[in-house]
């Protein structure tokens, strides 16, 4: 058997371009440090790496978005907002990027269109070029309003699709998907694999599919769990793929995304040079290989081949946190019957991808599931709000008992959810208008009112003892006189 054998008989094996530099997106400030150290490294741990990075000629990084912001006031008592202003001060050169949940921003749930408008002015405001937006469901009704925003604010728009495998969701699906979202305005679009499910010959295919039918630049982000990303990077390069999302290898596999220094190896002095230089990049890797040792107690411990995620379709995330959850309920025998309910699960709920927020509902479903000996017996909040469609259409049919036995004769939402959001930044002003310092500290408090009171309150002393003449600041839980 040949090449071309293997190969879709309708896609026949001829590389696309057959010469052309490939971009690539340095992921370790963002998705990288997510993936492989729980979000936790330090702004001060970022800067030093920053003026290396500037040198390198990506040809963007992901620095903010995903869950940085939340991480930044929820463990390390920083300030989101001024990490992004002290980036851009230190990457003079480069486009920085960031990860935006459509109507959900950086958040859990969904929230109201002036938030999102606000939202994303202050994130190009402060510093950020290009704002990839997704939607976990792909849903473009929940993408709607933050896409329309980036275009008025004069950013670049990538409109990021989460690939899955249901019986909705066909090669044809995202192809098609993609002629949409250029047609919405995208200047480039982004195909997600967050589960590092995509086989290489998939890969090789789809890619062939949506180049030949839009006119933009086609990003691929592929995760490692499973072991194909690599062979899925170079499939798609030779199907047409512009730009591949890499992180610096102290920070690669596992969960994360390939290895930076490795693909600009494997592509240099070809026809798909990165127009990167290895030498460059050694020393940003020995910087890292430092810094992981500092934050070694976060790593993740997923260093090898998942293969479950080929089966379960489960990412490394949440793979991780189906076994904690399960380990502080004493639970950890039901590990194996949890992973087998989640397919039935996400069937049940028409197949929503596993990206956050839906892998949350699902997995917690599958956990009071199995836990409670009775299936859809104990149903959160959340997952309720997913059947009364206020998380947006699902992909693919609900079954309808479920749905009725958790709603009842309500009647799902079908508009776009929204829009039934009224207005937040005004009641959020009153409410923390004694210890807020500018605008941006309103939209903390409204993405994550709980956690950002004691995060802004401190925030607010400090700027005022330092207004005052005072070295130390009080501790966190003081209040303003």
């Amino acid at each position: 058997m040949n090449i071309e054998e293997i190969f879709s008989p309708e896609i026949p094996f001829t590389p696309l371009v057959t010469k052309k530099t490939i971009g690539i997106t340095e992921t370790s400030f963002r998705d990288g440090q997510q993936s492989i150290l729980a979000t936790r490294l330090r702004t001060e741990d970022l800067l030093p790496a920053a003026e290396m990075m500037d040198e390198v000629g990506y040809h963007s990084l992901e620095v903010w978005g995903g869950a940085t912001f939340d991480s930044c006031i929820r463990f390390l008592n920083e300030d989101p907002w001024e990490r992004l202003k002290n980036l851009r001060k230190k990457f003079r050169k480069s486009k920085l990027q960031m990860l935006l949940r459509g109507q959900a921003l950086v958040g859990y749930r969904h929230y109201s269109d002036e938030t999102v408008k606000e939202f994303v002015k202050r994130a190009l405001g402060n510093g950020i070029d290009i704002i990839r937006v997704f939607d976990a469901l792909n849903s473009l009704q929940n993408v709607e309003i933050a896409a329309e925003c980036v275009k008025k604010e004069k950013g670049h728009l990538e409109m990021g699709m989460i690939y899955t495998i249901s019986p909705v969701h066909t090669l044809e699906f995202f192809a098609n998907l993609a002629v949409e979202m250029e047609h919405m305005g995208a200047d480039s679009i982004a195909l997600k694999d967050v589960a590092g499910i995509m086989n290489p010959l998939d890969a090789y295919n789809l890619v062939h599919m949506i180049k030949k039918r839009i006119n933009v630049p086609l990003h691929v982000h592929f995760h490692c769990t499973s072991g194909m990303a690599m062979m899925g990077y170079m499939a798609s390069i030779l199907a047409g793929a512009d730009v591949i999302d890499c992180a610096i290898s102290p920070l690669s596999m596992g969960t994360s995304q390939p290895a930076t220094e490795t693909m600009v190896a494997a592509l240099g002095g070809g026809p798909y040079d990165t127009g990167l230089s290895i030498d460059s990049l050694m020393p940003i890797t020995s910087y890292f290989n430092k810094i992981k040792k500092k934050y070694g107690e976060f790593i993740l411990g997923v260093d090898s081949v998942d293969v479950n995620v080929i089966k379960y379709q489960i990412p490394g995330g949440m793979y991780s946190n189906l076994r904690s959850q399960l380990k502080d309920m004493n639970a950890s025998d039901k590990f194996q019957e949890v992973l087998q309910e989640v397919p039935l699960v996400r069937k049940e709920m028409g197949y929503p991808p596993l990206a956050t927020p839906t892998s949350q509902l699902v997995g917690s479903q599958a956990v009071f599931n199995v836990l409670a000996g009775e299936r859809w017996k104990i149903i959160p909040n959340e997952v309720r709000d997913y059947f009364a469609g206020l998380y947006g259409i699902a992909p693919g049919p609900m079954d309808e008992v479920i749905q009725r036995k958790i709603i009842g004769d309500q009647e799902p939402v079908t508009c776009r959810p929204g829009k039934l959001i009224p207005p937040e930044l005004k009641e959020a002003r009153n409410k923390i208008k004694y210890w807020f310092v500018r605008k941006e500290d309103v939209l903390t408090y409204v993405l994550f009112p709980t956690i950002a009171e004691k995060h802004l309150r401190n925030k607010y002393c400090k700027v005022v003892m330092r207004d005052i003449g005072l070295e130390e600041s009080v501790d966190g839980t003081a209040y303003p006189v």
